[in-house]
């Protein structure tokens, strides 16, 4: 009896970690973008003056900016498409840890400039197609011997 309990409370648990709520992202898909087209609007934009992709031959800034992070590379997960968007949309949401200080203002925002007044979402979603064209999920080296398994 206990077991069946403990069962229906994790079944229950699980069931309201998975929000479906009014903000959930259930059922958002933007279609496919053009990464070429991506390409010209990250250097459109601007991107490219606080931005570099690896392994992108972008042209130079005429200004540069604040910081200096370059995306793309290898990563050891894969950077969801829902994830960059809401890295563009949103660039406060999530600063990653080795932005440095000089990525955030002393309030603790990002200090990238938020583009959803001046970018279309057809730029939005080319840009999203360009970024994720050049991330490469590569497994993690082991730090640790392995015992042949």
């Amino acid at each position: 009896m206990v077991t069946r309990v403990l069962a229906v409370w994790v079944v229950a648990a699980a069931l309201a970690a998975c929000d479906m709520g009014p903000k959930s992202a259930a059922g958002f898909r933007l279609p496919d973008g053009d990464a070429e087209r991506g390409r010209e609007s990250f250097v459109g934009l601007g991107c490219h003056s606080c931005h570099g992709v690896e392994g992108v031959d972008i042209p130079e800034p005429l200004t540069a900016g604040p910081v200096r992070i370059t995306l793309g590379g290898d990563v050891i997960r894969i950077k969801t498409y829902g994830e960059l968007v809401s890295s563009v949309i949103n660039p406060s949401h999530r600063i990653a840890p080795y932005a440095g200080p000089d990525a955030v203002t002393e309030e603790g925002e990002s200090v990238m400039r938020v583009y959803n007044e001046v970018m279309t979402v057809q730029q939005l979603i080319d840009l999203v197609a360009f970024l994720q064209s050049h991330y490469r999920v590569v497994p993690p080296e082991y730090t640790y011997p392995r015992y042949g398994y």
